[in-house]
């Protein structure tokens, strides 16, 4: 049950922006036993001035104005495996799909619990059962 916010330049196409979010949820469900169909995504596109990184490069990956930076929230639990397995194969297929640098793809990951979402309704759909 993840929420995956994307924020990348202005410049970016819809075809490219599909791309990203293919590849995203593609890696959800092949390296983190996310299910079918549980897509949800916010992309939000900003002006050059408006995505902030270290010019000089952080943990000797420099940037470049293409950067995209993701943000997944979602149950937490999963095994550091399934993380870097998670983390290389979004980098790898928005890579391979769009031509944006390894480099560029940044990645944080936010764990909650399933009692923290609500998929409509008002409703706590994955309530604990007493």
């Amino acid at each position: 049950m993840p929420l995956a916010r994307i924020d990348l330049s202005r410049r970016v196409t819809p075809d490219v922006v599909g791309r990203i979010t293919e590849s995203i949820y593609e890696a959800m469900t092949l390296t983190a036993n996310v299910p079918i169909h549980d897509k949800f995504q916010i992309v939000t596109r900003h002006d050059d001035d408006e995505l902030i990184y270290p010019s000089e490069g952080y943990l000797g990956i420099g940037y470049s104005p293409d950067i995209v930076f993701i943000q997944v929230t979602w149950v937490a639990g999963r095994s550091i495996e399934a993380k870097k397995a998670f983390y290389r194969m979004v980098a790898d297929l928005i890579h391979e799909r769009t031509g944006i640098r390894k480099e560029d793809v940044w990645i944080t990951l936010v764990g909650n619990t399933r009692e923290d979402w609500s998929f409509g309704a008002g409703e706590m759909q994955y309530a604990p059962v007493a």
